[in-house]
């Protein structure tokens, strides 16, 4: 595989991921169950979802929109991101989302974090209290643009990308190890070895920005992969709804799709079937599906997601991502 299907396999499987559970974020596993069984393929979001009511089937949400945002940003500053023009990007994004009635909106690290600029606050301050998902969301183009081979630069990049709304121990190493697994991937490295890279670098990385109390991301990732490994196949989805846990905080959406990543290295669990099992977990199914495509698609490519799919999502978000990859590759190799 090239590093341009690598590229692209991460994209979308991150805007695959994000529409597949886009239906079924914040409810429980036991209303997913009751509503949708088990989430097998692209679905419409019912009237009563309390973030994107009746949303059409392949629909994608903030985590592949402040995705696009982020690599556009990286290619608009040749490989850097200016948190000032972040910060503008993101008070724009939620202005838009507002204006087209979506509740799809900046969640709770982001939305202080903007309210804090918008106060006169530095970015290095405003994302002090940053501790969830949204920064690892997100940092997929910094893994495609930022070769972890030269780790001072790839670690420079994602706290660019994390600064002004997770600048905290937290929140950039959950970023940098979903970063580490892409850049990983994207170097040609298989799945195993890019979950260990990304484990690697979320010790590494947590040294950055504001030391926040919680169980540390790096100890984490390894505790649960080791679980996932071992684990009963009927006893897999209670791992991580019922003890990893699948909430916006870091330390449970990040870790549990690392989780389903090590059962597809390490148990064979079909890469297309471990998206539409974190679809159908419960919490922030959008989110963790999204980390979880972007991971396996830089490990695998595109031919891993079904076609018809990717061309749903194209059509229904008129979503082109060629474009980004390929210069998101240029900057890695510039």
């Amino acid at each position: 595989m090239t590093q341009p299907d690598l590229a692209l396999g991460a994209l979308y499987g991150l805007a695959l991921g994000d529409a597949l559970g886009m239906p079924t974020q914040s409810f429980s596993r036991g209303q997913i169950q009751a509503r949708f069984g088990r989430i097998t393929t692209l679905e419409n979001a019912p009237a009563d979802q309390p973030i994107a009511p009746n949303m059409p089937a392949g629909s994608i949400t903030d985590d592949t929109e402040q995705a696009i945002l982020v690599g556009q940003l990286l290619v608009e500053g040749k490989g850097n991101i200016d948190p000032h023009q972040l910060a503008r990007r993101l008070i724009s994004w939620e202005s838009g989302m507002r204006a087209k009635g979506s509740q799809d909106l900046l969640g709770p690290s982001t939305k202080r974090a903007i309210e804090m600029i918008l106060a006169g606050h530095s970015p290095t301050e405003s994302g002090r209290y940053g501790t969830t998902n949204g920064a690892a969301m997100r940092i997929a183009p910094v893994g495609i643009a930022s070769d972890i081979n030269q780790p001072e630069r790839f670690i420079h990049c994602v706290v660019q990308a994390c600064q002004v709304t997770h600048n905290t121990s937290l929140g950039i190493a959950s970023a940098a190890a979903v970063a580490a697994v892409i850049s990983s991937g994207i170097n040609g490295k298989k799945l195993e070895h890019a979950l260990n890279a990304g484990t690697e670098m979320a010790f590494i990385a947590e040294h950055q920005g504001h030391w926040v109390a919680g169980g540390r991301i790096g100890p984490r990732i390894r505790w649960a992969r080791q679980a996932s490994s071992e684990c009963n196949p009927d006893n897999f989805g209670d791992l991580l709804y019922d003890v990893i846990g699948t909430s916006v905080a870091s330390q449970e959406s990040v870790v549990v799709a690392f989780a389903l990543a090590q059962r597809v290295a390490s148990a064979g669990l079909n890469r297309f079937d471990a998206l539409c099992m974190a679809a159908s977990i419960g919490g922030d199914t959008d989110t963790i599906a999204a980390i979880l495509g972007a991971m396996l698609g830089a490990c695998g490519g595109m031919q891993q997601w079904p076609a018809t799919l990717i061309e749903q999502i194209t059509r229904v978000n008129d979503l082109h991502l060629q474009p980004l990859a390929r210069d998101l590759l240029a900057l890695r190799l510039a």
